[in-house]
């Protein structure tokens, strides 16, 4: 029968609602029961694609034994991590400084108020090289809450402690009234750090496992374009070559998955996040502005088509992920036998077998993860980008008929934000209509079904909005707004971004401490209220938040939302330069904020063919903290940055400013082009 997860719409809680656990949702009637029986609460946190979480669920949650011991002695909820990642922090934080470590699934044990006094991550139904097992975790637990209940208040006292601590972050420095600490030496120091965990041979920073670290290549890529340093945009390329090249990429289907288990990009663990692709399509486009190569605009494009063909929503919104496993075995969908390849591909075989390094052992159990990183990728008289995209159809034609990896279709405001960034940007810098049809779907769908009186929800599924978003919500998607203005100079998309942006400021940032809470001040009432400063797989909310404000402030002239923004970089400089790649996208706010925006006005009628080349030309370049704004008469009224802006010679007239001074006005794009390389060196300086 059922449990009370039947009634809910996260993929991931409806995956348990058939578990003999007596599941509870997170809310006030489960904590309201822990309290009513006196019982410890467990709570049990992963996501839908999570491989680990569908290997504790299949040996613990679904084993009747286990079921009858967690419902007699415990309220047990389980929660969707990406639904509500105040509580996946606030605990994670927990089980991080009481283990050393942190991960999926991940296991807490609580009071009836919410206060962590244990906990872990995965756990073996029976004892397990090394690690204790389930059930004699729960009969511990147990018995310690029965007669140990001193012992388990000043462990829960003791991770109270550590919130109120961390609550202080950054705070001290503002108090003690040091100056002002993000300089362009500290962004010189951030790039040192990032630059020495640089992995010379397979690209990326460190050892296995591998994650992408997308926005610490952003970083670098902007390192480069201010300071001509070869050493940054080698890091950045050769990275994402061989990224691009590895097990990682979907050499067939386009996109990237999660992460490597090696060190070498070649076994990937196989989900396939939203996320993970927004950062990494929006670096790719980046990148080929930077460079013009060819292969990282065919790996970006992959990437943008893969989210259009298989994680789009009929009404726009994007999907959340795929998972690992198909048919109880990760990655069966993805791999192949030589068999399979020969079959399929007829006279294409002889080059495209070892073009995608495949062998009669394979490398992965036997049969083959497709990459391409072997001596035929420098080319041939076959292995042209047309037999390429031939052999990829072939390949995915035959690989839609197999089992599906199971997709979760709910759909995370932030995560759309982020994807919405890197679609507008792929539409505005490939003039690529198909892009730019389905950035605006995703943006009409995300403001008529996500925002409900300018607060963004977080999620969307099965036509139900729910749950009030996040600040990492609120930011995302009023950047995304604002690459759209960028894509179309339609007012609206501004004025929408802006809306967002003074929401994030009334409901999320607090005076008494000048900084960005992650929750809102009307959200329920937690243990702590959360604020992760750092940026992990994604983005955090400060970070988007800076970001937002700074360029608000930009192209409003708003002056109180840069000084929020500029004290939240200056009280987190320390921390920024001396652990660079966990503040990677901070780091590029504070580019923004240290060396000033590349301003970019363009006056006239945003239809003619005039002004489209000369955003034509803007989008041919790489520009860092670009900040773009255009039209004429009531579409830039009252828009600062375009004050005092107007064609000249009834001719489209470009303004690029930086550091406040303007260059002169260009209605040639070849000018505008030189004008831009132009306006990138140097250090912004303020009287």
């Amino acid at each position: 029968m059922p449990n009370r997860l039947a009634h809910e719409t996260s993929p991931y809680l409806l995956q348990h609602a058939g578990n003999p656990v007596d599941w509870w949702p997170w809310g006030a009637a489960a904590l309201a029961r822990a309290r009513e029986e006196d019982k410890p609460i467990l709570l049990s946190i992963g996501y839908a694609a999570c491989h680990w979480c569908h290997v504790m669920a299949h040996e613990s949650f679904e084993d009747a034994e286990t079921a009858r011991l967690m419902n007699e002695r415990f309220v047990s909820i389980k929660v969707d991590r990406e639904e509500r990642p105040d509580l996946d922090g606030i605990y994670m934080q927990a089980v991080q400084a009481m283990t050393g470590q942190g991960g999926w699934p991940m296991t807490v044990f609580l009071t009836p108020s919410g206060e962590p006094f244990y906990g872990g991550t995965y756990f073996p139904p029976d004892d397990r090289h090394g690690l204790p097992g389930f059930r004699r975790i729960l009969l511990s637990v147990s018995e310690a809450w029965r007669a140990k209940r001193d012992d388990v208040r000043r462990a829960a006292d003791s991770l109270l402690e550590m919130y109120a601590a961390g609550a202080t972050i950054g705070e001290s420095r503002a108090a003690a009234g040091r100056p002002a600490g993000m300089t362009p030496e500290a962004l010189d120091q951030a790039y040192r750090d990032i630059a020495r965990r640089f992995e010379p041979m397979a690209g990326g920073f460190g050892g296995a496992p591998k994650f992408p670290q997308a926005m610490a290549l952003d970083f670098l890529l902007r390192r480069w374009s201010r300071t001509g340093d070869d050493r940054a945009l080698h890091i950045v390329s050769h990275s994402f070559r061989k990224m691009s090249r590895g097990g990682i990429c979907d050499q067939v289907g386009g996109g990237f998955h999660r992460y490597s288990v090696d060190a070498l990009w070649l076994v990937p663990h196989f989900e396939k996040m939203l996320y993970d692709n927004a950062l990494l399509a929006n670096l790719g486009v980046h990148l080929w502005q930077a460079t013009g190569d060819a292969e990282v605009r065919r790996v970006a494009t992959a990437t943008l088509e893969w989210v259009m063909r298989e994680m789009t929503d009929a009404r726009g919104g994007w999907y959340s992920s795929l998972d690992a496993d198909s048919e109880g075995e990760e990655g069966k969908f993805y791999v192949w036998s030589l068999d399979e390849l020969e079959r399929a591909l007829g006279d294409d075989a002889a080059w495209a077998i070892p073009y995608f390094g495949a062998t009669d052992v394979g490398n992965f159990e036997g049969r083959n993860i497709l990459t391409a990183e072997h001596p035929a990728h420098a080319g041939g008289p076959d292995v042209t980008p047309g037999a390429l995209s031939r052999v990829q159809r072939v390949l995915r034609e035959l690989r839609s008929k197999r089992v599906w990896p199971a997709r979760d279709e709910k759909i995370l405001a932030s995560w759309n934000g982020l994807m919405l960034r890197a679609m507008a940007e792929g539409a505005r810098v490939f003039g690529d209509d198909a892009y730019h049809a389905a950035a605006l779907n995703n943006g009409a769908f995300l403001w008529r079904e996500m925002v409900r009186d300018g607060r963004v929800f977080r999620t969307h599924t099965r036509g139900e909005t729910r749950i009030p978003g996040f600040l990492e919500d609120q930011a995302a998607v009023a950047l995304g707004f604002l690459a759209l203005y960028q894509l179309t100079f339609e007012r609206s998309w501004f004025e929408r971004a802006r809306t967002l942006a003074h929401a994030c400021v009334a409901h999320f940032w607090d005076d008494a401490t000048n900084t960005f809470y992650d929750t809102s001040s009307d959200h329920e009432k937690l243990v702590t209220r959360p604020r992760d400063i750092a940026d992990n797989a994604t983005p955090s909310g400060t970070s988007l938040a800076t970001e937002l404000l700074l360029t608000m402030a930009e192209l409003t002239g708003d002056a109180a939302a840069r000084r929020k923004a500029s004290h939240v970089l200056d009280t987190l400089a320390e921390p920024m330069t001396k652990y660079g790649t966990m503040f990677a996208h901070l780091l590029g706010a504070a580019d923004l904020a240290v060396h000033g925006a590349v301003e970019v006005a363009i006056a006239g009628d945003p239809h003619a063919d005039d002004f489209g080349a000369l955003a034509s030309a803007v989008a041919s370049r790489y520009v860092p903290s670009l900040v773009l704004a255009g039209g004429s008469g009531a579409s830039v009224r009252g828009l600062g940055l375009m004050e005092g802006r107007v064609a000249i010679g009834a001719r489209a007239t470009a303004y690029v400013c930086r550091n406040y001074a303007c260059q002169a006005p260009a209605t040639d794009a070849a000018a505008l082009s030189l004008q831009l390389g132009n306006a990138l060196t140097g250090p912004r300086t303020t009287g």
